[in-house]
């Protein structure tokens, strides 16, 4: 099938094709296992080449320098054996073999004795690193050319041979050094040790240059939430990290510059407006208690109210510091003050027996819970907020037993003015900035406000600020 129709093997080798697919698993799970913050990356970085090179500088050496070396001395020690081999077998008397004993002593510095002719031992198990006894032992073959066995496991600064003749055993003691290379350690030592030095300069450096980051992210982070920047913040480390906290700086007094601008008309705009509100009342009092001055004084009553929220969603926080709360505390006043509204409300805390405490703008965040209150109460017959915290999070749930919000329109509700045709706007009451106001005040926690269905069919309001 394939064979016939080309279009099935460029299928087969399209994107779709396992090999494709394995590789890209493949790909996934080396991500997944890679470290994710800069400073193990960054270490990482350093690190690799420097284990790379000295393995393949480490590999280049033993497999070069150390066999050669080691198979010249081991070369170099058959061939004398050899020659003590030759001339043993040229004279056997025992003083020529003393005076053969005494020239391998002096001469060649390896011990020999004179054994009785017997069986030669078993082989000893050969070394996990057997270089020195596959080197040796080819040389000895080459060399000596008579039945042989070896030991260079049981003395561990000496190497023994015995080498069987038709009248004796020869038994060969020398040190391990005539026969390898035994000064390699010293070169991978000094490569080890030197890498040592140059990782610990390497990842105090780095950690020198990486914390500067982190106290700008951790300022960052800070300001996000509103809360104070640390005071001993300041630019430091490498000029492009220099650059970045003081663009970090002069955006946050910017935007410090334009809140306590816009506080500060807003603030003279509400006073205007409240005076001649004011006036309003006052000329409707003089006017007594007609049908027509009655209604209006719902309309002052009215926009004034309107007034207040308008200001509010357009303050926001205000420029409030955030300060230690005790979030059990203030979840108390709200019900207390949200008990006029005449729906029962309940608070529970998820863990009553601790104390609640993190660092909000208590007014800001304290109207964002009203508000939810508020809008719950509007339009259900009972309330029920719960809190709960775990290490990163502040969650606060505010469920009712109402008609809820579509799901299509839970978004929607947070625009500013946006009114639904449903029940739960028919309040005439209602400016339609109360969601608007909560989510405004989370965010500036950095935060959020979610909706979905509460546990009593109506709707719950999700407020979740970061500890």
């Amino acid at each position: 099938m394939l064979a016939r129709n080309p279009d099935n093997w460029r299928k087969f080798l399209g994107e779709k094709s396992w090999p494709r697919m394995a590789w890209s698993r493949a790909l996934r799970a080396a991500s997944e296992l890679a470290p994710k913050g800069l400073y193990a990356r960054a270490l990482i970085i350093i690190i690799a080449p420097i284990v790379l090179l000295e393995s393949v500088v480490a590999f280049t050496f033993m497999e070069r320098h150390w066999n050669q070396v080691t198979r010249r001395l081991s070369d170099g020690m058959a061939r004398d054996m050899g020659a003590i081999v030759d001339l043993y077998e040229a004279g056997r008397t025992p003083e020529d073999a003393a005076r053969l004993i005494d020239l391998a002593q002096n001469r060649f510095n390896i011990s020999l004795s004179v054994l009785p002719p017997t069986a030669l031992p078993t082989p000893q198990p050969k070394p996990f690193f057997d270089l020195l006894d596959r080197a040796l032992s080819d040389e000895i073959r080459a060399n000596v050319k008579r039945p042989f066995w070896i030991d260079t496991v049981g003395q561990s600064r000496h190497v023994e041979i015995r080498v069987k003749l038709d009248h004796a055993i020869l038994r060969f003691v020398a040190q391990r050094g005539q026969a390898y290379a035994s000064n390699s350690h010293i070169f991978l030592m000094w490569m080890v040790g030197t890498s040592v030095v140059l990782l610990t300069v390497a990842i105090l450096f780095l950690r020198n240059q990486i914390r500067p980051i982190l106290r700008l992210a951790e300022a960052a982070d800070a300001f996000g939430k509103g809360r104070p920047v640390p005071n001993d913040f300041r630019p430091r480390g490498a000029r492009e990290v220099r650059q970045a906290s003081q663009a970090f700086l002069e955006m946050r007094e910017r935007i410090r510059h334009h809140v306590e601008q816009r506080t500060t008309m807003l603030a003279g705009v509400s006073h205007d407006l409240r005076t001649v509100l004011t006036r309003f009342k006052l000329e409707l009092a003089l006017l007594g208690d007609a049908p027509e001055t009655q209604a209006l004084k719902t309309d002052v009553n009215e926009m004034q109210h309107m007034l207040e929220d308008y200001m509010a969603f357009a303050k926001g926080d205000g420029g409030e510091e955030a300060a230690p709360t005790d979030v059990g505390e203030l979840l108390a006043e709200v019900q207390e003050d949200t008990g006029h509204l005449g729906t029962p409300i309940e608070v529970r805390m998820r863990q009553p027996q601790r104390e609640l405490v993190l660092p909000l703008k208590r007014q800001a965040f304290k109207r964002a819970i009203t508000n939810l209150v508020t809008n719950a109460a509007r339009f259900g017959d009972y309330v029920i907020i719960r809190a709960a915290a775990d290490d990163t999070w502040l969650r606060i749930e505010v469920d009712d037993d109402g008609p809820g919000v579509p799901a299509a329109e839970r978004d929607n509700v947070f625009r500013p003015f946006y009114r639904l045709d449903h029940a739960r706007n028919q309040d005439a009451g209602n400016s339609g900035l109360g969601l608007a106001i909560a989510r405004d005040i989370a965010r500036s926690h950095g935060g959020d406000i979610a909706l979905g269905v509460s546990s009593m069919g109506g709707l719950r309001a999700t407020m979740r600020v970061p500890r």
